[in-house]
């Protein structure tokens, strides 16, 4: 497996060219192709259900507005590419809302390359446009965050291991990363009861990586105590603080293993590294 396709979501945020340095860091290691792509906001549906009327000529400047935005966010991005020695690349402005748009173009991809969550910035449900596309788009993400400078090649990567079904596609999906990696750790957090954890298993994990040529340990932590109401997730602190203890450059985890509205109501580890990570996020759902 590789990454032949590497989807980016192009904007007008001030990170918007580490994103793509990131998305064409990885696009070059495996000579893939990176699609850059705009979204106006003008929902695809109002086309559709012929709610839009482009003769309007309040409307049309609007919509003209939207496009010029949108385009905007095109500007840079070919001759960035060029300057980073990655020939193969193509860009879009689509006529769609950020989540529905960057969905179903993902679907064509082996990978999407976004920005992290911004709680009320608009693009998507409660402005989580990432949970949004990792939801709906059925392809890993990798989730850029919005301070620090991204290290590249991607050489320490800390993997979340539960055993759950997420985990295990994220697991797939990062597996081009994880065999160029020079160091991978695979975290488990443990519950304290003798014998409440899973030690066979843990060890078929590591074992499989090994197999496809994965430079692998196996972490294993005490799981952390119960959060309180206003505090429900120690886990993800706890793995934001050994990703700094290890210097990884990157978390791989599975996303949303419970519901998305059970994670905004009371919290959940995704909901948090999607929130307060300072590393690059690989996450699968």
């Amino acid at each position: 497996m590789s990454y032949k396709t590497i989807l980016v979501h192009l904007d007008e945020s001030p990170r918007l060219a580490e994103r793509v340095r990131l998305a064409a860091a990885l696009a070059l290691a495996d000579q893939g192709h990176l699609i850059g792509v705009a979204l106006t906001g003008i929902a695809r549906l109002a086309y559709r259900d012929g709610h839009i009327d482009e003769q309007d000529p309040h409307l049309a400047l609007h919509l003209s507005l939207l496009r010029e935005r949108a385009g905007r966010a095109l500007a840079g991005f070919a001759a960035q590419l060029d300057a980073l020695g990655l020939r193969s690349h193509e860009q879009h402005v689509v006529d769609d809302d950020a989540g529905t748009g960057l969905s179903l173009q993902a679907r064509h991809a082996d990978l999407v390359v976004i920005g992290q969550r911004q709680p009320g910035r608009g693009g998507a449900l409660l402005g989580d446009l990432a949970g949004h596309v990792l939801l709906h788009g059925g392809r890993p993400l990798l989730v850029v965050p919005d301070s620090g400078a991204s290290r590249v090649p991607l050489e320490r990567v800390l993997v979340a291991w539960d055993g759950g079904r997420e985990a295990a596609r994220a697991l797939t999906a990062a597996l081009p990363l994880l065999r160029r990696a020079a160091q991978v750790d695979l975290a488990v957090f443990a519950p304290a009861e003798p014998g409440a954890g899973d030690a066979a298993a843990d060890a078929a994990v590591v074992a499989h990586l090994r197999r496809h040529g994965v430079a692998v340990e196996l972490l294993a932590r005490p799981a952390p105590a119960p959060g309180l109401l206003r505090h429900p997730d120690p886990v993800g602190a706890a793995l934001l603080a050994l990703a700094a203890e290890r210097h990884s450059d990157l978390l791989v985890m599975g996303g949303y293993g419970h519901s998305r509205l059970r994670e905004i109501l009371l919290g959940g580890v995704t909901r948090t590294l999607l929130e307060q990570a300072t590393l690059p996020l690989l996450i699968a759902h």
